[in-house]
């Protein structure tokens, strides 16, 4: 049952999570569409904008000019060195007397790195020698001064327009179009395009730029309707929890992922340090609904909001737990709680920490939550955790501004507040509906006057100066094995109220030694002994006592007989020679044995007490001998088999109720009695 209980709770979990609550009713609004309708801001808002940063950032890099390194002089001396190669090559043609015209076109036009068309292999054959020195001269000399100059890829273009600006004057028209065509092919870039340099640039450009903060006050439009909508205006409308979010297979995985994670470790820590809890479904369901609730805020408080996660009541749920089952499982709930809550807040390490710390803090305050004003502690300790881990994150980041770091500071404090008043309600709430026992029951049930305390000490006041006296030893032991004290002390002070409805039968609330027992048959005094139990439970229903301190009623006397009756109707069968006629069944009670640690404490106060009582010990080992008999007595008749207890905590309980009893039943002085006075007749009058 417990494990089905625990799963549907981890399902229920992921589907929370999974949905997108905080959304509901938002549009679905695409960018560079048109708005359906007009949007306005529900709150203010400021936050950094990582759309109009990441614009401003673009901007800033591609106004960064690419970088070239210097003109390479090598390059220059080459593509002199080829030009005067081919010049060479042009000279020999030229001077070739066997070849004809035609061939001589068809050798220069085959020159593979200097194109040329047949006007200029024409020009360039027919010139003179003389003028041919003279362009050849010419052109050797306008590629250097080009070559000189840094040539970018870029330039190219512009640097070979430049070269009729860089021929003599003295040349003629078609002497110039020889000479530009023999150099401009062998211009080429001598500054090389240098990517990391300019990549490097971009960068530093790229982190120069702050981030850019957004703000948007209440009201205000973010789009009108017709308006295209900018990726701006997108991250805008989903902060402000305006835009259904989009859905991805991935992101619904990674949801169920963390929950099940997060789940399967808080059920490996219950059932590796609070076993006890798996007999307890009604408490497992419990514990599993109000962490539910509280993803189920979170989920509606987080996602999108700046000031709102910060007053998530998330310590609220830690004093709960503190108050049902202990610190231990509070912090650990916590802990995983805040692994949810900065999962849903965008992976949040502050959310996170916000919330697992102020949970903690606020247990360890709360401690065994036996005084309503450690709430208030709790709640004010939670509040300051919360402020300093908020100080801590806000204080170095350079976009905080004043205002919103006092926004988020008195969110925290807060907080602390709202935890306090949601966990009070809640205790109030689950104690009647669940049948839960908590700390600020235990103080109300512990009140001298509770309507069923008056009954138990106007009927049978003997037994409830017996409830007291077992209340204070078995609080003593409690605290020495780590049990709970404050229950136990509840519980004992109503263990015997079934004994306020027929006072009689029982020894301490008789008079003048008269023992209605003796003129009883054993099965019928043994019936009047065992009905305590059962009528103590029907006045625990009457008066709604809830059902934990119901089970202190029923088991401290586990299965126990009633010695002394028992013992009688055995001395009687015997005179009569038929011992086998006494039916053992009709001298036990009816159980069931202790079924907790805290339950099977109080039988052995309640033991203990009595057999001290009785026998009146004098002296400290006398003590010690009669809770070491009654503490053997009960392990022997296995009646603490269904508990936890160790041999370690039967030693601490036998130290706790020695040292206590030491104090009830210490030996006294005897007074000597003394003589009553007789008036002497003839003292005088005024003596």
């Amino acid at each position: 049952m417990v494990w089905v209980i625990s799963m549907m709770s981890i399902i229920l979990a992921a589907v929370i999570i999974v949905l997108p609550l905080n959304t509901l009713g938002a549009l679905a609004i695409t960018e560079g569409q048109p708005a359906p309708q007009d949007l306005l801001a529900p709150s203010a808002l400021s936050f950094p904008s990582d759309v109009l940063t990441n614009e401003a950032r673009q901007k800033a890099a591609a106004a960064v000019p690419e970088k070239y390194d210097s003109a390479d002089s090598r390059i220059a001396r080459q593509q002199v060195i080829l030009l005067r190669d081919i010049l060479d090559f042009i000279d020999s043609t030229r001077a070739d007397a066997h070849a004809t015209l035609a061939q001589k076109q068809s050798d220069l036009t085959a020159i593979r790195d200097l194109p040329l068309d047949p006007e200029i292999i024409t020009l360039i054959l027919r010139a003179e020698d003389k003028d041919w020195a003279a362009l050849r001269s010419e052109a050797v000399g306008v590629l250097e001064q080009v070559m000189r100059n840094p040539v970018r890829s870029d330039q190219l273009a512009d640097m070979r327009r430049s070269i009729p600006i860089q021929l003599s004057v003295d040349l003629r028209e078609d002497q110039a179009r020889v000479v530009i065509a023999l150099v401009e092919p062998l211009v080429i870039p001598n500054s090389l395009y240098n990517d990391e340099a300019t990549q490097a640039a971009r960068l530093a450009a790229w982190e120069a730029v702050a981030p850019i903060s957004k703000r948007v006050e209440r009201g205000e439009a973010i789009v009108t309707r017709g308006q295209v909508v900018t990726a701006a205006d997108i991250e805008t409308l989903r902060l402000l929890g305006l835009l259904q979010p989009e859905f991805s297979w991935q992101t619904v995985a990674s949801s169920v992922i963390a929950v099940f994670v997060t789940g399967l470790l808080l059920i490996a820590y219950v059932q590796k340090f609070n076993p006890e809890m798996t007999r307890r479904p009604k408490l497992v369901l419990l514990i599993g609904l109000l962490f539910n609730t509280y993803l189920l805020t979170a989920q509606i408080m987080v996602p999108g909001r700046t000031v709102l996660p910060f007053l998530f009541p998330a310590a609220g749920l830690s004093m709960l737990l503190t108050v049902l089952v202990g610190p231990n499982l509070a912090i650990t709930v916590s802990v995983a709680l805040g692994a949810l809550v900065g999962y849903i807040g965008n992976s949040s390490l502050e959310l996170t920490i916000h919330t697992a710390l102020g949970g903690l803090v606020a247990a360890l305050t709360l401690g065994r939550a036996d005084r309503v004003n450690l709430f208030f502690w709790a709640g004010l300790a939670s509040a300051l955790a919360g402020v300093g881990i908020t100080l801590i994150f806000r204080l170095p980041n350079p976009a905080t501004d004043p205002i919103g770091l006092a926004q988020l500071i008195a969110a925290s404090l807060i907080n602390g507040g709202l935890s306090v008043a949601v966990a009070l309600l809640f205790l109030f709430v689950i104690g009647g509906v669940f049948d839960i026992t908590t700390s600020l029951q235990l103080v109300e049930l512990s009140r001298p006057d509770h309507p069923m305390l008056r009954f138990i000490l106007l009927n049978a006041p003997g037994t409830y100066q017996h409830s007291l006296q077992v209340a204070n030893l078995a609080e003593q032991a409690a605290e020495r094995i780590g049990a709970n004290a404050m229950l136990i002390r509840t519980a004992a002070l109503y263990h015997d109220a079934g004994k306020a409805l027929h006072p009689h039968y029982f020894i301490e609330n008789q008079l003048n030694d008269v023992n209605i027992h003796e003129t009883l048959d054993p099965i019928a005094s043994a019936r009047a002994i065992i009905r305590h139990v059962p009528d103590g439970l029907d006045l625990a229903r009457k008066y709604r006592l809830p059902s934990r301190i119901r089970d202190f009623i029923a088991e401290h006397h586990g299965t126990l007989m009633t010695a002394y009756q028992y013992q009688r109707a055995l001395d009687a069968a015997r005179a009569g020679n038929d011992a086998s006629r006494v039916d053992e069944t009709k001298f036990h009670y009816p159980g069931p044995k202790p079924r907790s640690k805290e339950t099977a404490l109080l039988m052995l106060a309640d033991g203990c007490e009595a057999k001290t009582r009785a026998d009146r010990p004098r002296t400290e080992e006398d003590i010690d001998r009669i809770v070491k008999l009654v503490l053997d007595d009960r392990v022997a008749k296995g009646q603490l088999d269904d508990t936890d207890l160790t041999l370690h905590d039967l030693t601490l309980i036998r130290e706790s109720f020695v040292n206590t009893l030491k104090g009830i039943f210490h030996p006294r002085v005897q007074y000597p009695e003394m003589q009553p006075a007789v008036a002497d007749e003839k003292a005088p009058a005024n003596m």
